[in-house]
């Protein structure tokens, strides 16, 4: 059966990742994101199945346009965000770190919070919902780990509110993934050797590793699996 698949921050990275599999299975793709050339342009080479729509997931008016385009949703990864205090210099007052930390939960977190809620009652009965964390959310990374923190926690009730209808809440929370546009090409040779060195498997991640995890997760197989913070980051963190 061909699922609807909502695919946010769809046109990079992780996310592209994420469609890309989806639409290998056969499942209809809807992909969103600001930049309507590089959607458009994703879409074209993902094949018939994936469309695009641009959508600024911080926009509350935009997102419920786009929520209004959609009868019925099967699966819902909330990919888009990443962290905004790479394009900001060092905050010089109260006013700049309040723009700073406001920027960052805006992307990471409300994002995804305004596309569920939107979504809520279109989601079908044994639908998924998954939700990209980060690693950063356990090691501090400023507004940007506690915007992830804050995603984690909020995710906790969200599988309790969708859970009666038989859908799932979870986040994929990633390590260092290579071949995105998340270190903007920023990451040095000695940091990124750093970040490999801190894994168990002795390599980087991939958006691949992610969206098998997310591909799972949406599978029949995983329908009792809820509230849950799933690691893909090669063992850099551990968990008991």
């Amino acid at each position: 059966m061909t699922r609807t698949v909502v695919v946010t921050g769809g046109g990079t990275g992780i996310g592209r990742a994420v469609a890309a599999c989806f639409a290998h299975h056969g499942d209809a793709v809807v992909i969103t994101g600001r930049r309507g050339e590089t959607l458009r342009s994703v879409a074209a080479e993902l094949g018939q199945g994936v469309r695009a729509s641009v959508c600024d997931g911080t926009d509350p008016d935009q997102v419920a346009e786009f929520a209004g385009g959609l009868e019925s949703v099967d699966v819902l990864v909330n990919c888009a965000g990443g962290n905004t205090d790479w394009d900001r210099p060092e905050p010089a007052d109260l006013r700049a770190l309040a723009a700073s930390w406001r920027a960052n939960l805006e992307a990471n977190l409300t994002t995804a919070v305004l596309m569920t809620e939107a979504l809520r009652d279109r989601l079908a009965p044994g639908g998924t919902v998954v939700n990209i964390g980060s690693i950063a959310a356990d090691k501090g990374a400023g507004s940007y780990g506690a915007s992830k923190a804050a995603l984690n926690s909020w995710n906790v009730e969200l599988a309790g509110r969708l859970g009666p209808r038989g859908v799932t809440a979870n986040v994929v929370s990633p390590g260092y993934i290579a071949d995105t546009e998340f270190f903007r090409d920023r990451l040095s040779e000695q940091r990124e050797k750093a970040l490999v060195a801190a894994t168990s498997t002795g390599r980087a991640g991939t958006p691949a590793d992610v969206a098998g995890t997310i591909e799972f997760l949406a599978s029949g197989a995983a329908r009792h699996i809820t509230g849950q913070v799933i690691a893909v980051n090669g063992g850099a963190l551990t968990t008991r």
